[in-house]
């Protein structure tokens, strides 16, 4: 399994689940709510596969720029966690909650188009093809491991 291509597939996904969500409507408020569940679960499953694999591989491969890159990551990672941990304790009924979640869809499509543009590139260069591959069977298997836990929940 390819590693990039895994994490291209998450990121179309993400994306797709934020367009519903913009299209679901003023009032759409248990929509809304089922979207945002499906995101935070989506999110949550996609940085922890990049925090414990990607991430560290790219890492011990990198330059500094692509060592800065991998921190920037880590960062952003940190401010969707957060966001996620308001909206959580909000619902869409909430005068602040499509706010915050226009703020996460903002932050999460930024590090999208900053890791497909720079650091996946540079990835692919970097650990080459026979690693990539490595790196998505076992992504592969740790997200299966991740989605049932959530899924147990």
């Amino acid at each position: 399994m390819d590693a990039i291509k895994l994490l291209k597939d998450d990121h179309k996904k993400v994306k797709a689940l934020f367009r519903e969500y913009e299209a679901a409507g003023d009032n759409a408020f248990k929509t809304k709510q089922g979207i945002a569940d499906k995101v935070f679960i989506e999110l949550k499953v996609h940085t922890e596969l990049e925090e414990e694999i990607f991430y560290p591989a790219v890492k011990a491969k990198a330059d500094q720029d692509g060592k800065d890159l991998v921190d920037e990551g880590m960062e952003e990672h940190h401010v969707v966690k957060v966001l996620m941990e308001e909206l959580e304790k909000l619902t869409p009924e909430d005068d602040a909650f499509d706010a915050k979640f226009k703020v996460l869809t903002e932050n999460v499509e930024h590090h999208i188009e900053e890791e497909e543009d720079e650091m996946l590139p540079d990835a692919k260069k970097s650990l080459g093809d026979d690693k990539i591959n490595a790196l998505g069977d076992a992504m592969m298997a740790r997200k299966q491991t991740l989605m049932n836990a959530v899924g147990a929940r």
